[in-house]
């Protein structure tokens, strides 16, 4: 299981470091024709939410493999649930109910390891 919990906690990150490395490079314009609800945000939002992923991105991998603060693991997949719950609000207040189920998805991947780090397989 600790192995399982690994391979999500990498997937899960790479998600996130791709996608909060896309919100803090490009500009807000450009994002636009992806990503519509930016919006609805100013570009210091999308870059700081964009910061937030990339964040939380490191801190599901980082301080696991060095042993440094190893419980900031599953508080850094808390956060990325609750950031994947308000992307869903979001989307569905935007009428994009057909973006909510890759909300879901990393959701529930996010939740898998909150359980397991939190739970039967800490650190």
């Amino acid at each position: 299981m600790n192995i399982f919990l690994w391979i999500l906690q990498v997937l899960l990150a790479l998600a996130f470091l791709g996608a909060g490395t896309m919100k803090l490079i490009t500009p807000k314009k450009k994002l636009r024709e992806r990503m519509a609800y930016v919006d609805d945000f100013s570009e210091p939002t999308v870059k700081f939410i964009g910061g937030v992923e990339v964040i939380g991105a490191l801190g599901l991998i980082l301080p696991a493999a060095t042993g440094i603060a190893p419980a900031l693991t599953p508080i850094a997949a808390t956060g990325l649930a609750i950031v994947m719950i308000l992307a869903a609000i979001v989307h569905i207040r935007r009428g994009e109910a057909k973006q909510t189920p890759v909300n879901a998805v990393l959701f529930v991947i996010a939740a898998i390891i909150m359980w397991g780090r939190f739970g039967p397989y800490h650190f």
